[in-house]
């Protein structure tokens, strides 16, 4: 029996990729700082702060980003894979921002 599609659940699906990406991008940002610093974590945090790398940390969260999408692609989750996108696009545009404004 297959679920009618409607706009809600459309927007729910869309909502659960979104949601779901962006817990990857922050176990993504979380691992960056964790695991490829030589430095403890709260130390790396304050050298992100004083240096301004916030960019830099999440571009490289969100390459959490595909395996999500490969995920939903390879289940066949449409509406998720949107979800998907939608949030990179954010990310991207908050690191476009956040290159212009702190440097």
């Amino acid at each position: 029996m297959k679920q009618k599609i409607t706009t809600s659940f459309i927007a729910k699906e869309i909502a659960i990729g979104f949601l779901i990406t962006l817990i990857a991008t922050l176990f993504g940002c979380y691992l960056v700082v964790e695991f490829f610093s030589l430095e403890p974590f709260e130390t790396t945090l304050q050298h992100i702060q004083t240096k301004s790398k916030y960019s830099q940390v999440l571009t490289l969260g969100a390459l959490a980003n595909f395996f999500v999408f490969f995920v939903f692609s390879k289940k066949k989750q449409w509406y998720r894979m949107r979800g998907v996108l939608l949030e990179t696009f954010v990310v991207a545009f908050l690191v476009v921002y956040l290159f212009y404004r702190f440097g």
